[in-house]
């Protein structure tokens, strides 16, 4: 038996001992321990067994998580390193530190704010819907479907305010970045409230890591005709209008301006937002669809993004006021 499963069995001779240190949210049912989410959070949707042949192996029935206390422990601490998850369940435990191979260099492992980091942080999560992602995006009146490759959920990503800033984690809804050819190249990191119902209360909800420049989260491959915007947001409301237009989100003013054309590229609707820095995206896109002989055209939203429009105006209203901006021969090939 290997060190990890022994831990993973010592913990689930104790199992209650662990959810009570670990959930104190929870409560005990029978042969469960009932609570929220692996942070520990109110309510009823994770159960941990307590006793007999599975003891120590829990579900999260909203979200799909699963797995023994070790995973729990994990996820709860946030550990980066499964030596780390070792060493939280061996002091627990209290168990005498261990003589042990010399670790691997740190080198060995991605560097952060990578296209490789990028891609082992894809590989743990999972597809946003039941998700808090789908949460947070439905209560910000968007309605398009979210089973896309470029959206994905992450139950506990790793947040610090800096470098010495001790390590949070928090839900996060991922927007994978990609090349014109699909391939990764990096990600954005939305961090929520537990709940879902908002961002998380952090000074930057935000963060992107890998390489943005001339990529994007991408919407459907686009023939000749795309559109293209700042925030993920911002496309998934242009998404619930117009769910068959290829689109694509830059991320910010600045990656949008220098977002790279598909070959095939021949009308490009440039979805901006009414600050500054959308104005000067819109004018540098124009000028670049000029030189690539692309027609370029604006819709641009009342208030500050179409989010926002989508949240205070009737869907109807804002459809017809997208529409009045598109070429009349698109009008209806983009409508559901």
């Amino acid at each position: 038996m290997s060190y990890a499963s022994e831990l993973s069995r010592r913990l689930a001779d104790r199992a209650e001992a662990v959810c009570r240190a670990y959930l104190p949210n929870g409560k005990r049912s029978g042969r469960y321990w009932i609570v929220g989410d692996v942070q520990g959070s109110r309510g009823k949707s994770l159960f941990v067994k307590l006793a007999g042949e599975r003891a120590g192996k829990w579900t999260d029935a909203a979200t799909g998580q699963h797995g023994d206390l070790l995973d729990l422990i994990r996820l709860n601490k946030g550990c980066a390193e499964f030596g780390d998850t070792i060493e939280e369940a061996r002091q627990f435990l209290r168990e005498p530190e261990r003589i042990r191979a010399p670790r691997k260099s740190r080198s060995a492992r991605p560097p952060l704010d990578t296209p490789a980091a990028a891609e082992k942080l894809y590989s743990l999560s999972r597809p946003v819907p039941g998700t808090l992602a789908e949460t947070y995006l439905r209560t910000r009146g968007i309605t398009a479907s979210l089973s896309w490759p470029c959206l994905r959920f992450h139950p506990a990503c790793y947040y610090r305010t800096d470098d010495e800033a001790p390590r949070q984690s928090w839900p996060a809804l991922l927007g994978v970045v990609t090349d014109a050819a699909g391939n990764l190249t990096g990600l954005q990191r939305t961090y929520l409230a537990r709940d879902g119902s908002g961002k998380a209360p952090l000074a930057d909800p935000r963060r992107a890591m890998g390489h943005l420049l001339g990529n994007a989260v991408r919407f459907g491959k686009p023939a000749n005709i795309m559109a293209a915007g700042e925030g993920i947001e911002t496309m998934l409301s242009l998404l619930s209008l117009f769910p068959a237009l290829p689109m694509a989100a830059g991320l910010s003013a600045a990656h949008l301006a220098a977002i790279l054309f598909p070959a095939a590229l021949r009308r490009l609707y440039v979805l901006r937002d009414n600050d500054t820095a959308g104005a000067f995206a819109e004018e540098r896109l124009a000028a670049r669809c000029r030189e690539a002989g692309i027609d370029c055209r604006v819709l641009k939203p009342a208030a500050k993004d179409l989010n926002i429009d989508l949240r205070r105006e009737p869907v109807h209203t804002v459809k017809t006021r997208m529409l009045a901006q598109m070429e009349p021969q698109d009008r209806s090939r983009f409508l559901p």
